[in-house]
């Protein structure tokens, strides 16, 4: 099997890179990106003889489409929708097998942010997303949707604990990467830069929809905060989370819930931090005249914070997943729980960010390579992963020593 990683020079690219070469069925990994020398040292850094590098830039679709045809399956990495859609337009237009890490439902794209998303003239954001899933349809492509953390183990724990219910009702997922305890008092905001923190702070501005009463209806982002103990593990720490669009597509796959909203952990005094930036119009994208100067405010804090936010030498992250799905069993109400506490790999020097979200990607990418995966359109992960398929990546995850607890809760 040959696999190809867009964004191979990024730290979720070379995570994708360095677990597909673990795998006796992978014969080659190509790294995909703009530039040569960041290739190669993330070839250099992975060390093995199967890495191939290929400087490329994506806006060629002629050369990419090439590129593509010499591979099996590939795994998108790219941070922002504007290359994230290039490629997979590119994919599903000449029948290459794709997963994308992004947090997006390509079906129903949001209207908000785009970007810099390119749509083909006269088209719709709607139009766009059904012309990609009916001709991926058409070209035999199986484009898994948002496989990482959230999207990706987050969607397959919820699908998953639905199926296990009579009838589900509501689910509420909680995910996020935080800087370990020790690293979030050495930054501003109690946070670390471990994902495209501008890709980020999209995400804590733009409206989203979540379910409501059977309704889907449109929310801010970073609303509702909700204060919990995460208590699995062997760990007891407070927490906060606020909604985000981490999952957007259980609003279209799974329309029979009553209540559904995806939420974002973060350290406490995280989400108060943020508002106040809101508040203050740090966040906006509308340009502002000072002294004659025109700046985008969002773009002025990025380049005061940012190198805030970068890890300092011995900072480590970890990620975090409690997520509740309620509903009936047997006649009886019942709570399914899943647990996730993972922490960074120190010895090889790999993020928990990117362990969660890059081998995740890997897995689903093997698992099309391997024929465990054969629905053909775009597909989000609780569609394509769930039964014995979803036994089979819970099994990878733990060979990656990434283990996830689950709990039944049933009243009388």
């Amino acid at each position: 099997m040959k696999l190809l990683v867009f964004g191979g020079s990024g730290k979720m690219g070379a995570a994708v890179a360095w677990d597909l070469i673990q795998q006796d069925d992978v014969e080659a990994v190509g790294l995909v990106g703009r530039r040569k020398e960041k290739l190669e040292r993330t070839r250099d850094w992975i060390g093995d003889k199967k890495i191939k590098i290929h400087p490329l830039d994506i806006q060629d679709v002629e050369a990419t489409a090439d590129l593509m045809a010499q591979y099996d399956v590939g795994v998108s990495t790219m941070p922002d929708r504007k290359t994230s859609y290039k490629v997979v337009d590119t994919a599903v237009k000449h029948g290459f097998q794709l997963v994308d890490m992004l947090e997006e439902y390509h079906r129903k794209p949001d209207a908000y942010e785009v970007e810099g998303l390119e749509l083909p003239e006269g088209m719709t954001l709607n139009e766009y997303g059904n012309f990609l899933h009916e001709t991926a349809v058409q070209n035999g492509v199986t484009f898994l949707d948002g496989i990482g953390f959230a999207p990706g183990i987050s969607n397959i724990m919820v699908g998953e604990a639905i199926r296990k219910l009579d009838k589900a009702e509501g689910a509420v997922a909680r995910v996020g990467g935080i800087p370990s305890k020790k690293a979030a008092t050495r930054h501003p905001l109690r946070y670390m830069i471990t994902w495209a923190f501008d890709h980020v702070l999209r995400e804590y501005m733009v409206k989203l929809n979540v379910i409501k009463n059977g309704e889907v209806v449109e929310v801010d982002a970073a609303s509702e905060l909700e204060q919990f103990r995460f208590q699995q593990f062997g760990v007891d720490e407070s927490l906060e989370c606020a909604i985000t669009p981490g999952m957007p597509s259980f609003i279209y796959s799974r329309p029979e819930l009553k209540e559904f909203t995806e939420k974002t952990v973060r350290w406490p005094g995280h989400w108060e931090g943020i508002q106040t930036l809101k508040e203050c119009g740090l966040l906006d994208l509308d340009p502002v005249d000072i002294g004659g100067a025109t700046i985008v405010p969002r773009e002025f804090l990025l380049a005061l914070i940012e190198p805030r936010l970068q890890p300092l030498e011995g900072d480590t992250d970890v990620c975090v997943m409690w997520n509740t799905v309620t509903g009936i069993k047997d006649g009886k109400a019942t709570e399914v729980h899943s647990y996730l506490w993972d922490e960074a790999d120190t010895e090889n020097g790999i993020s928990s960010m990117a362990r969660v979200t890059g081998f995740s990607a890997a897995i689903g990418a093997l698992f099309i390579g391997r024929g465990l995966i054969t629905a053909k359109g775009i597909v989000p992960p609780e569609d394509c992963i769930g039964g014995e398929v979803c036994e089979r990546f819970l099994e990878e995850l733990k060979k990656r020593d990434i283990h996830i607890l689950e709990e039944v809760i049933t009243f009388d």
